[in-house]
C-alpha cells in the first residue's frame, strides 16, 4: 500500500521542530495515563506532572481538557494508521491477507472503543473526521483485492468497516456502555463476516 497516514481532526499548524517536539512529548504523556487510568482520569494537571512541566504549558498547548481530548484522537489515530501500514505483523505488512484483515477488525474495534471515549470527552471540539474512516476502508478494500474478492470491493469495504464504527454510537447511552460491551463477540461475530465475504461461508469455529 502506499497510502500515508490519514490526520483524524486535519493536519495540525506547522511549528518549530522542538515546539513540535513537546507536543508530541505531552501527547505521549497523556497516552500513557489513558493506557494506565483511563480517559476519564486524565487531566491538565495529571498530564503536565507525568510530563514533568508546568500545567500552564498544557494550557497553552491545548488551552483545554476538551482540547487536548481532540489533539489525542488525531495522535491515536495516526499512531494506529502507522501500525497498520509498518507495524508488526498481522496488523502490519508480512502477514498473509485474511490474517491480517481479522487482526485489522480486531485491533480497529478495540481503537474505536477507546476513540469513543476522547470523543466523549472532547465534545464539541473533537469529531470523526471522514479521512480516518476512508483510510480504513481503502486497506480493507487492499485486502480484499489481496484476496481475490471480485465486485465492487470498495462497497464491500465500507460493509465490513461500519460494524466496527457503530461501537462508537455506544457513546450516545454513556460512558458506562462501553464497559459492558462484549467485545470479544463482537470480534467473533466480525471474523464470521470477514469470513462469509471472502469465501461465502462462515469461519472454522
Amino acid at each position: 500500500m502506499s497510502e500515508v497516514p490519514v490526520p483524524l481532526l486535519g493536519a495540525p499548524p506547522v511549528e518549530r521542530r522542538d515546539a513540535a517536539r513537546n507536543r508530541e512529548a505531552l501527547l505521549v504523556a497523556a497516552r500513557h495515563l489513558i493506557d494506565r487510568c483511563g480517559v476519564e482520569a486524565v487531566t491538565m494537571e495529571a498530564v503536565a506532572q507525568a510530563a514533568g512541566v508546568g500545567k500552564g504549558t498544557v494550557f497553552r498547548r491545548f488551552e483545554s481538557r476538551a482540547g487536548l481530548m481532540a489533539a489525542m484522537l488525531d495522535f491515536r489515530e495516526q499512531e494506529f494508521q502507522r501500525r497498520v501500514l509498518s507495524g508488526p505483523p498481522p496488523l502490519g505488512p508480512g502477514a498473509p491477507a485474511m490474517e491480517r484483515l481479522l487482526a485489522f477488525g480486531r485491533e480497529r474495534l478495540t481503537y474505536n472503543v477507546e476513540a469513543a471515549r476522547l470523543i466523549e470527552a472532547a465534545g464539541r471540539v473533537g469529531r470523526r473526521a471522514t479521512g480516518a474512516r476512508s483510510f480504513s476502508a481503502l486497506h480493507i478494500a487492499h485486502l480484499l483485492g489481496e484476496l481475490g474478492v471480485t465486485g465492487n470491493r470498495g462497497f464491500l469495504a465500507h460493509s465490513l468497516l461500519a460494524p466496527l464504527e457503530a461501537v462508537a454510537l455506544d457513546r450516545a447511552r454513556g460512558p458506562e456502555a462501553l464497559d459492558d460491551l462484549p467485545l470479544d463477540e463482537i470480534a467473533g461475530a466480525w471474523a464470521d463476516l470477514a469470513h462469509r465475504v471472502v469465501t461465502g461461508t462462515p469461519a472454522a469455529s
